[in-house]
């Protein structure tokens, strides 16, 4: 019914593009629906036997206008889904690497920041049981240990499996990308404020698909994150 609370630019920026898409399908919806009824109303089968020639049939301006105006709302509609591509593909002076690798079924992370001695940190990061749970904890969408990545930093995370495919979400991010075997895909991330958010694998990957939970705490200081 809605979206989580954006955490990204990105993913702030696909909530505006819903809404504005949302704006011309009311319209759209409203103004077929209205034809439609008023068809229905004003014309019964033994009517349409009687009906004269109309000046709507075969009318080639009407035609133009029903085709013109559905290209206009089209190119209106892409010019910011394309500038919304562009920015969601382009990378801006990565300062972090995040390597994401999907097993069956779990996530491993390789962290990788060059102001650090230690230029790799890797980690296994699974689902907790119900039995460690913590209170006001969420089942199913814990993991240990979390990731922990900066705020307000520029990172390239790349994703990959070394087994079946699956797919890193995380709907506060805005990213969904798939952890194909034998293949690196990218994706650019820059996270906006603090705070602990979830995700799960998209893929159905094996009889443990649902049980590949992603948490993520975000920090401002750098050091958490080491």
């Amino acid at each position: 019914m809605s979206f989580q609370d954006p955490a990204t630019i990105s993913m702030n920026s696909l909530i505006d593009l819903h809404h504005d898409i949302m704006f011309f399908l009311i319209l759209i919806i409203v103004f077929v629906g209205y034809f439609i009824i008023n068809i229905v109303n004003e014309f019964t089968i033994s009517q349409i036997d009687c009906l004269l020639p109309s000046s709507v049939a075969h009318n080639t301006t009407l035609e133009i206008i029903w085709t013109t105006i559905p290209s206009l709302i089209l190119f209106i509609i892409a010019i910011p889904s394309f500038s919304l591509l562009y920015l969601m593909e382009e990378l801006r002076n990565p300062e972090v690497t995040l390597k994401v690798i999907g097993h069956q079924w779990y996530w491993s992370y390789e962290y990788h920041d060059p102001k650090f001695e230690k230029e790799m940190v890797e980690c296994e990061s699974r689902l907790v049981s119900e039995e460690d749970l913590e209170f006001g904890s969420f089942r199913l969408l814990e993991a240990k240990p979390a990731l922990i990545l900066p705020v307000d930093t520029n990172i390239r995370v790349l994703i990959t499996s070394d087994d079946v495919i699956h797919s890193w979400s995380v709907p506060s991010f805005g990213i969904k990308m798939d952890a194909v075997p034998g293949r690196l895909n990218q994706v650019f991330l820059n996270i906006a404020r603090t705070g602990v958010y979830y995700g799960q694998c998209s893929e159905i990957c094996g009889i443990n698909h649902g049980f590949m939970p992603i948490t993520i705490i975000t920090s401002a200081d750098s050091e958490d994150v080491a």
